[in-house]
């Protein structure tokens, strides 16, 4: 099912997680989409209306290209970045599909050295504290034309950055840029247009999902956060998904949740361990899961669209139990991840139309709502303040009213294309866009 369907999976895409380490909420978002890892922010006095003139606090230019999402401790942020340098010979790995090798038509990159570095900025000012560089070589494999070598968001508990880049290993600094400790995963195969999974935390872990072609080689591994020595790690056979996973806890335990073609597949965090598991989203498996209350909902956009919602803390095969709430087969996008606020999930398509389906039962609210002009998206949804805002590919923020009617409050246009999921900390929206990371916030009076 891989083939040319590739085309853009392979972007900012990241999960969820439980976020165990204390930390001030207003003042941080640790990883990918935010504390609670579902794009959701409790902050009040949060802007709403900004252009690239007004309520830009700041606007600070990063080199290189990344669909990373920024991440937020207090007065730090960090990023990740891939600078592209000279042409050198290539040799990215092979692939196969149905015996016959398979070599991705928008896959390049691997013909260039490139430079992988973290980033650490100034949260009030924006001035780059430092940068390092954690990988430089030829990678191992291509990446899609529309994509980066940095797309998987870092994580952080306060004391420690760990940042992923797939083949080109794991690695841990000090926000001093210190490095502590770096992992080499091996050769990661993503069909030649990249990795996109984000890592998560769970209790002095981090965790990264490394799916890779058509599964034989597909791992789930966890590492010390203070030494970087594997505590374990468990074989999958699930061909390469982006879809970052995600840990909730149900019926007194906690889980980690994977999306996948093949299976959605439940892990004790702590150990590796399988708990449960159901038939998979049979397409690419690219946009994350979502949870809220009981329920966590896997979604995919490509070649079909498919939604549906599922009750963790069971055992064994779920396909066919209760536990599997319901399903919805329109509506869904290729790389943005649905979000879940309150008593509705919104999905949307890559082309920004919003569904909008009550949690509990899938009861359709709205579907196909507009946003005003025609649009791409790749960035995923965020809320606060009763609205969900949708960043798309032209700079355009929509600010829609959340809530089973639709309707769009505004646009705020910044006129830069947006990737990357943005982070919302400190009173503040952090965007990254193409070329700048923007600061936005409501100016002093």
């Amino acid at each position: 099912m891989r083939g040319t369907r590739l085309a853009l999976a392979f972007v900012l895409l990241g999960g969820a997680t439980s976020w165990p380490v204390d930390a001030e909420p207003s003042r941080s978002w640790p990883q990918w989409r935010g504390p609670s890892g579902q794009g959701v922010s409790s902050e009040t006095g949060l802007p709403e209306v900004w252009s690239a003139t007004h309520n830009v606090l700041w606007k600070t230019a990063i080199p290189g290209r990344g669909h990373s999402s920024p991440i937020v401790w207090g007065d730090r942020i960090f990023l990740t970045t891939a600078i592209e340098g000279e042409l050198v010979p290539a040799r990215p790995v092979k692939h196969f599909e149905g015996g016959q090798e398979f070599v991705h038509p928008d896959g390049i990159g691997a013909d260039r050295k490139h430079t992988l570095k973290l980033l650490s900025v100034d949260a009030e000012t924006g001035k780059i504290l430092w940068e390092r560089t954690a990988w430089e070589g030829t990678p191992y494999d291509t990446r899609h034309r529309r994509g980066s070598y940095a797309s998987p968001t870092a994580v952080t508990d306060g004391r420690h950055v760990y940042a992923y880049f797939g083949a080109e290993g794991l690695y841990c600094y000090d926000f001093d840029g210190k490095l502590v400790w770096k992992v080499s995963l091996g050769g990661i195969a993503s069909f030649g247009v990249g990795v996109g999974t984000s890592p998560v935390l769970y209790r002095g872990l981090v965790i990264v999902l490394c799916d890779e072609d058509n599964g034989e080689k597909s791992f789930l591994a966890a590492f010390d956060t203070k030494t970087g020595k594997q505590a374990w790690r468990v074989a999958r056979k699930v061909q390469l998904s982006w879809a970052t996973p995600m840990i909730v806890t149900a019926d007194g335990r906690d889980e980690l949740i994977t999306s996948g073609t093949e299976l959605v597949i439940a892990y004790d965090p702590a150990s590796g361990k399988e708990l449960w598991c159901s038939k998979g989203l049979g397409n690419n498996a690219i946009p994350s899961p979502v949870a809220g209350g009981d329920i966590a909902v896997v979604s995919a956009g490509y070649p079909e669209k498919l939604a549906f919602a599922l009750r963790p803390g069971g055992s064994g095969d779920i396909t066919d139990s209760p536990r599997v709430l319901w399903k919805y087969t329109k509506g869904t996008a290729y790389v943005p991840s649905p979000i879940l606020y309150g008593d509705y999930v919104y999905l949307m398509t890559d082309r920004g139309l919003v569904t909008c389906l009550d949690a509990k039962t899938g009861a359709v609210q709205y579907e196909g709502g507009r946003v005003p002009v025609p649009a791409t998206f790749m960035a995923s949804p965020v809320a606060y303040q009763g609205k969900i805002l949708l960043f798309s590919e032209d700079g355009d923020t929509y600010v829609i009213q959340a809530g089973p009617t639709h309707q769009v409050l505004r646009t705020n246009p910044l006129g830069e294309p947006i990737y990357a999921t943005p982070a919302v900390a400190n009173g503040r929206v952090y965007i990254r866009a193409v070329g700048h990371l923007y600061a936005i916030g409501k100016a002093a009076s």
